[in-house]
């Protein structure tokens, strides 16, 4: 998995922090409080979003037309820009005190950092949010900051269109002057992994269980599969000569 390997490439939520389920508290905290459609019942939101992320892949601001589709969808009525703000007003709390690392991601990524890897963050979260990882969530600036390890860290402004589009692992390449065998993504989700596919990169599918309806996608996608970060130590210290020290 590590021979040959020079950039390794992490999506963010869901692959190395446990984020999923809190944009799905978020979506339905924003329908909850600005539908005026008369309904109750709220459809799953995850497959809701993962849906129209993707179908607004190539818009200049995908999520902005996320929150123009719930406003049609639930009859808000403040206009989608405003939705836009609501929707990241109410995931500022998540952002900063609930998120945090998957159990042992942290050491995995201080355990390839002393190895001489080059580590890189691409994620289509917005640049807002990566900076409150970055400045104010304890849970990760604690266990392994985000700035000590990652360089660069490649946010949704950063690319034209998110993925599946391979836009930004292209990029990656073309600014270390890398070839695909010298680049390693980790994802968790089918989006993610389709992008490393037409990138033309060897991938790792990290579990997550907010991406369980996709799984059978997922594996056969895949050219690795990891159930937990347990098991990519594992899989390291054996392809590179047994355990480092490992930082509190």
């Amino acid at each position: 998995m590590f021979k040959g390997k020079k950039v390794l490439i992490f999506d963010m939520d869901g692959t190395l922090i446990d984020s999923v389920g809190v944009w799905n508290a978020v979506d339905e905290a924003l329908i909850e409080r600005l539908r005026t459609d008369g309904k109750t019942e709220t459809e799953d939101v995850q497959r809701q979003r993962d849906a129209a992320l993707r179908r607004f892949a190539a818009a200049e601001s995908p999520y902005l037309e996320y929150c123009r589709f719930l406003k049609e969808k639930y009859g808000f009525e403040p206009d989608p820009e405003e939705v836009h703000t609501i929707r990241y007003g109410i995931a500022q709390d998540y952002l900063r005190d609930t998120v945090d690392y998957k159990p042992d991601a942290d050491v995995f990524v201080k355990m390839l950092k002393e190895r001489g890897f080059t580590l890189v963050i691409a994620t289509t979260t917005r640049r807002d949010n990566m900076n409150v990882y970055r400045t104010q969530n304890r849970n990760i600036i604690e266990k392994a900051n985000i700035d000590d390890y990652f360089s660069p860290v490649y946010t949704r402004e950063d690319a034209r269109e998110i993925k599946p589009n391979p836009e930004i692992y292209l990029r990656v390449m073309n600014e270390f002057g890398l070839t695909p065998a010298e680049c390693l993504i980790f994802e968790d989700s089918l989006i993610g992994l389709e992008a490393a596919k037409r990138a033309g990169i060897e991938s790792v599918a990290v579990y997550d269980r907010y991406s369980d309806h996709e799984r059978d996608e997922i594996n056969a996608l895949a050219d690795h599969r990891a159930d937990n970060y347990a098991q990519l130590i594992r899989i390291l210290e054996e392809e590179t000569g047994g355990p480092a020290s490992r930082q509190d």
